[in-house]
């Protein structure tokens, strides 16, 4: 385990020997400069510029609204901000669905204007050719199988999936032709721990999982959500690993009654 805590550039090789290590994989998200450079300095394996931004960031209801441009600033601020980490960019709604040229051309930006490593998609067999090909151009591609929430409007839940025998059936295959496809990771969101850990042990690429039980390689969260910056979502899955919400906003309490009762800046803060 000490010889991966010593690597100074996480790449996708490096998962793949941590799989074959039996060394669980850490993977949190990141939208900008600032707190990149703190996951990276805690020690995190990859960093995904998660088109999670949507909400987090942004405060929309679903992920579908963000934009190519939106997520290359993203992926370019936490590039800036981290040493050893991998960094993963989901390519957004619209920018791949259907058509592999497109899926190349929107790789090709994010690689190039944000200096990111690898690309992230949803889908199984209906991106097989999108993947294919942006692994042809020499881009890494990880996966995404589950709940997809790009798909929420057409499974209209975010509720497990999976939990029947031919959705189960039709996710076993589909990691199998990611991984055929040449992807170096798959994550696995909100699906039976049973069903992960038949995925996990039938692939010879690490799978991530989120709310897919201990059994994955690894582990991924929201990092705000995990932090506890946003305290509305409470999934089942979630850990908080600190409430800031409240500690932020106990401090941003005590500033404004400083500055009413007149008591910042004071003479030390003052030239």
């Amino acid at each position: 385990m000490d010889q991966f805590k010593k690597v100074k550039k996480v790449t996708t090789h490096t998962l793949q020997e941590m799989k074959e290590a039996g060394i669980k994989i850490s993977m949190l998200t990141a939208y900008d400069f600032s707190l990149a450079k703190v996951v990276d300095a805690g020690g995190v394996d990859v960093i995904l510029v998660g088109d999670s931004a949507s909400n987090v960031m942004a405060g929309h209801e679903t992920t579908l609204p963000i934009t190519l441009d939106q997520m290359i600033y993203h992926a370019s601020s936490v590039v800036r901000g981290i040493d050893r980490a991998l960094v993963v960019v989901d390519l957004p709604f619209g920018s791949y669905q259907g058509n592999s040229k497109e899926a190349l051309n929107s790789t090709i930006r994010i690689m190039k204007e944000s200096g990111a490593h690898a690309v992230k998609l949803e889908g199984g067999k209906e991106v097989y050719e999108s993947v294919q090909r942006i692994i042809s151009a020499g881009v890494p591609v990880m996966g995404h199988l589950g709940l997809t929430p790009q798909s929420i409007y057409k499974f209209g839940t975010y509720t497990v999936r999976a939990t029947e025998q031919d959705e189960a059936d039709k996710l076993i295959a589909d990691a199998q032709l990611l991984q055929a496809a040449g992807c170096f990771a798959v994550v696995l969101e909100k699906i039976p721990s049973k069903l992960a850990r038949q995925v996990t042990e039938s692939l010879t690429i690490p799978t991530i999982g989120i709310g897919a039980g201990p059994h994955t390689d690894g582990q991924v969260l929201v990092l705000h959500d995990m932090l506890g910056i946003n305290n509305l979502f409470q999934p089942r899955f979630l850990r908080r690993y600190l409430n800031l919400y409240d500690d932020i906003k106990l401090a941003v309490n005590r500033y404004v009654d400083d500055v009413k009762s007149k008591n910042f800046p004071n003479d030390s803060e003052s030239y």
